[in-house]
Formats: structure tokens, C-alpha cells, sequence
């Protein structure tokens, strides 16, 4: 493959969390943040939506991340890191999903310290169905705003969640 079939110009370069709006915690629980942006960067798929009137922009992009009130704010920028668009997401859709998807993460490290492998497993399938439901949910509401495939999805949730573990 050569190096122009290797770049993806519909990618995320680089992730910034706005730390006025976004606090430190823990260090468990920055690091699981870290984590989340590593993963994410290390492969994704990311483009801005076509909008009418508006000629189409191609990245790679920066990803400023700002949570104001119930909403997670998203300002894109070009690699230079030149403004391009912000986009509000409303996260009251995404709060019965997280909570259910906590709830199941405490289950399952307290089921990893003494219950059998079946149960640990079913425990396991319930996690990773609840993290398809939020990421399929996540596609749906930037679907006019951001086009993402189903693996930057999950990862893009798994640090959406990373935002709201209180540890």
C-alpha cells in the first residue's frame, strides 16, 4: 500500500480536553481518560458532514472537548489549529445508558475477584452490549454533524464515559 492509499484525511490528529470545563480527578481516573484518547487516536474515523451551502472540509481534525451544563461541546479545528465548526451534543440521551453501563462495571470487577468464568462472562456481554448501545446511540445524534464509523463510535463513548466515572 502505498503512502497516499495509508492516509486518511477523515481522521482526528489530536484530542484536547478543556480543562476549564473538563476537571482532573483521580489519577485512576485521568489515566483511564488517557487511555481512552490514546485509543481513539491510534485508529479512528472522523468527518464532518457535508452542510449545505458550506464547501466540504477534510481533516485530519483537532478535537476540543468541553462539557457546558448537560451538553458535551465540540470544537473542531484543522491541524493548524484553525477553527472550523462547534457542535453541541445534549447527553440527557446518553444518562440512562452510562449509568446502566457503571452499574455493570462495578458488577463486573466484583464478579472478576470471586465468580465463575460463565458468570463472569455473561456479566461481560451485558458491558459490551450497553457500550454498542451508547456508541450506536452516539453515531445517531451527530449523524448530520459528524460521521464516525462504529469503532471510533465506541471508542469516542468509552471516553465520553471516562468523562463521567466520579471513581
Amino acid at each position: 500500500m502505498s503512502d497516499d492509499e495509508n492516509t486518511n484525511t477523515n481522521c482526528l490528529f489530536d484530542i484536547i480536553l478543556d480543562e476549564d470545563t473538563i476537571r482532573r480527578n483521580t489519577p485512576d481516573i485521568d489515566h483511564e481518560r488517557e487511555v481512552a484518547i490514546f485509543d481513539l487516536l491510534e485508529e479512528n474515523y472522523f468527518e464532518l458532514a457535508p452542510r449545505e451551502g458550506k464547501p466540504s472540509v477534510s481533516g485530519p481534525f483537532i478535537l476540543t472537548l468541553s462539557l457546558v451544563e448537560n451538553r458535551l461541546l465540540f470544537h473542531i479545528a484543522d491541524q493548524q489549529n484553525n477553527h472550523l465548526v462547534a457542535h453541541t451534543l445534549s447527553l440527557s440521551p446518553f444518562k440512562k445508558t452510562i449509568k446502566d453501563y457503571f452499574l455493570i462495571c462495578e458488577s463486573y470487577f466484583e464478579a472478576i475477584k470471586t465468580a465463575t468464568p460463565q458468570r463472569i462472562e455473561a456479566i461481560d456481554m451485558g458491558r459490551r452490549g450497553l457500550h454498542d448501545e451508547g456508541s450506536d446511540l452516539l453515531i445517531e445524534r451527530l449523524k448530520d454533524k459528524i460521521l464516525l464509523d462504529k469503532a471510533t463510535s465506541r471508542r469516542l463513548f468509552t471516553l465520553i464515559t471516562a468523562l463521567h466515572w466520579k471513581g
